[in-house]
C-alpha cells in the first residue's frame, strides 16, 4: 500500500464518528503530529498516540491498530522531513478561517498544534520564551483558543490582521523548527551578542 493510500485510511479513520469527541480529527493531527516534530524534546511514541485520540478506539482488529498507529507514526516521520527541508511548509488545508471560524479546517489545525505543544509546553518555551511566543502568535490566533485575551480579542475582531497573521503560519513554523533544532541557524539578529 502506497503512502497516499495510507494517509487516506488514516483520514477516514480518524473523521468517522465512532471516535471519543476529544479525539483529534486528521487534520487537527496533523496540526499536532506538527508540533511534536518541532519540540525540542522528544515525546514518547505510546503517550502521544494515546493523547490523540482521548481514549482507546474501538479498532475491528489488531491489525487495523497496527496499520493506524504506524500511519501516525510514518506522517509524523514526513512531516518532520518536510519541515527540515528548505521548502516551504505545506499545510492540508487552506490559510483561511472563512466565514465560519470554528468549522474552519485551519482553525482545526491549529488547535491540533496547540494541543501538541500543550503536551510539553516547558520543553517549547525553557530556552527563548519570547521568541517562541512571537512565532506561536499566528498559530495562537488560528486556533481561537485565546480570544478570551484582551490582545487576541483585538485581532479576532480585526478580519484583515487577522488574515494577515494566518498567512505568516508555515514562515512561522519554519522558524519554529529552527529555533528548536538548529538555534545557531537563526538570523545574526537573534544570536546572543558576546560582551
Amino acid at each position: 500500500m502506497s503512502f497516499a493510500e495510507q494517509l487516506t485510511r488514516l483520514q477516514a479513520f480518524l473523521d468517522a464518528d465512532e471516535l471519543h469527541e476529544e479525539a483529534l480529527d486528521y487534520v487537527a493531527a496533523h496540526g499536532y503530529l506538527t508540533a511534536l516534530s518541532i519540540c525540542s524534546e522528544e515525546v514518547p511514541e505510546r503517550e502521544w498516540i494515546d493523547a490523540l485520540f482521548a481514549e482507546e478506539p474501538h479498532y475491528t482488529s489488531d491489525a487495523q491498530r497496527t496499520e493506524i498507529e504506524a500511519t501516525l507514526v510514518a506522517l509524523k516521520g514526513h512531516i518532520a522531513r518536510q519541515l527540515a527541508s528548505e521548502e516551504e511548509f505545506d499545510l492540508p488545508c487552506e490559510l483561511d478561517l472563512t466565514d465560519e471560524p470554528d468549522d474552519s479546517d485551519l482553525r482545526g489545525w491549529c488547535i491540533g498544534f496547540m494541543e501538541g505543544v500543550f503536551l510539553r509546553e516547558e520543553a517549547w518555551f525553557d530556552n527563548s520564551e519570547d521568541e517562541v511566543s512571537e512565532m506561536l502568535l499566528p498559530i495562537m490566533v488560528g486556533s481561537g483558543l485565546f480570544d478570551e485575551q484582551p490582545e487576541f480579542a483585538d485581532i479576532a475582531s480585526d478580519a484583515n490582521l487577522q488574515d494577515d497573521m494566518i498567512v505568516q503560519i508555515p514562515e512561522a513554523l519554519s522558524a519554529l523548527f529552527l529555533l528548536q533544532h538548529a538555534p545557531d541557524e537563526k538570523p545574526a539578529v537573534l544570536k546572543p551578542r558576546r560582551h
